[in-house]
């Protein structure tokens, strides 16, 4: 399975990915609109001024977000793990567990997370696309 990986010696902490996901999953038709508000990305960057990188879902095999879910909201699609926005009740149950931090409320307190692009036709992820030093990639690895 193709999975988004991210070279922290490549990154630059611009937070261009976040601007391009949140973008990608808003449903808006101009990015300008996104100007002034506060945006709910899918993926986030972490670090600090030494080093940067881009925290996102892994897709685990065995997702124990999951297993952990206790409205029954997060499944496995295949090889992606998703989210049912209409069974989420915003428990914060999948933050705790997740091992990554790859999980954060959107703006109504429903649970969100990298489910790369699927769903909006970007044909890459958005954040991938996005990033003008190529440090997040999207391909197949080994195993």
């Amino acid at each position: 399975m193709k999975r988004i990986f991210v070279n922290e010696d490549w990154c630059l902490g611009c937070h261009l990915c976040e601007y391009n996901c949140a973008f990608a999953n808003s449903g808006l038709t101009d990015m300008a609109d996104l100007k002034g508000k506060r945006i709910y990305p899918r993926i986030h960057i972490e670090g600090n001024d030494r080093i940067s990188f881009a925290v996102s879902c892994r897709h685990c095999t065995d997702p124990i977000c999951v297993k952990s879910c206790i409205a029954g909201a997060i499944s496995k699609d295949g090889e992606v793990v998703k989210i049912d926005k209409e069974k989420c009740v915003g428990c914060l149950t999948c933050v705790l567990v997740c091992p990554y931090g790859a999980l954060a409320p959107n703006e109504n307190g429903v649970m969100q997370k990298c489910e790369l692009c699927l769903e909006n036709s970007c044909g890459e992820p958005a954040c991938v696309s996005g990033c003008p030093n190529r440090a997040i990639v999207y391909e197949q690895r080994g195993e």
